[in-house]
């Protein structure tokens, strides 16, 4: 568990290396902006430092204080390891954002809006595999999204549709669209390490429904469907835990299963839609 632990810790620090890497060598010297709250705080260090005249405020600075409310809230709502790794995240992602110079490894915007995209979407997308988000809006729209059981994407949408805007407004109306493109980007390249659906459901076969049942919901706040099952070949009696997760909780889940049921059978799949309420009542 202390490998499985400091692995977890290492991947979640290379990720944060690879967002900072992504704005200070593309995003920032091209006026290109990132999703979610990174991009917000890219908006508000051009805000403060070319419209207000205080140069010392960084994105690395802003980026860390719009996360302290965030990770409050996501203790409480979202979960606390969870949130714990993603504040860590948010940690070192500042810190890199501070040490590393700000350059432009090219003069091409497209080039940067591009390769910012593919970086920033290794970065997030190793850390989502590892059970962790980059913070900030990842967090807001899991807490919105579990309130009124509507699709994370759909608040994450309307996050990215106004930095867009805004992209437009503080500068040339093209680098709204270069914002897009490098938003784009980052998405493929995240749907193609993480997974692309933002729902999941896991089908677990076990001999230990209960143990693995209570685990399960002292991790996430999610609803199971146990269905008494038996094997074809060994006639034996088990259970199958049913449930839909967000693919932010995959990770903990299989840590969940590895720890309880080593031998448990599971299998996950994707998930087209969900109807009715998507959480666990208490």
């Amino acid at each position: 568990m202390f490998l499985m632990e400091a692995k977890r810790i290492a991947i979640v620090i290379v990720g944060a290396m690879f967002n900072a890497i992504a704005l200070n060598f593309f995003l920032i010297g091209a006026d290109v902006y990132a999703s979610g709250f990174t991009g917000m705080s890219q908006i508000l260090s051009t805000i403060f430092t070319e419209y207000l005249g205080y140069e010392n405020i960084s994105t690395g600075i802003i980026l860390f204080i719009l996360n302290i409310p965030v990770a409050i809230l996501g203790w409480f709502k979202v979960g606390k390891g969870f949130t714990i790794y993603s504040f860590l995240s948010v940690i070192f992602t500042s810190l890199f954002l501070e040490i590393l110079p700000i350059i432009k490894l090219a003069d091409d915007i497209i080039l940067n809006a591009v390769f910012g995209g593919v970086i920033a979407g290794i970065g997030v997308g190793i850390t989502l595999k590892w059970g962790a988000s980059t913070g900030g809006s990842d967090i807001v729209a899991m807490v919105l999204s579990r309130m009124k059981d509507k699709p994370i994407g759909g608040y994450l949408m309307i996050i990215n549709g106004l930095i867009i805007l805004v992209a437009g407004l503080l500068n040339e109306p093209e680098n709204a669209l270069y914002t897009l493109v490098g938003l784009y980007v980052t998405t493929r390249v995240l749907d193609g390490i993480h997974t692309r659906h933002e729902k999941v459901t896991a089908m677990i076969v076990t001999k230990k429904a209960d143990e693995l049942q209570k685990a399960i919901h002292d991790t996430m706040v999610r609803g199971i469907t146990i269905l008494p099952v038996t094997g074809a070949y060994t006639k034996e009696d088990k259970h199958m835990l049913y449930l839909v997760i967000t693919r932010y909780e995959l990770y903990d889940l299989e840590k969940i299963i590895k720890e309880v049921d080593e031998n448990a059978f599971t299998n996950v799949v994707q998930t087209a839609g969900v109807y009715g309420f998507f959480r666990r009542n208490d």
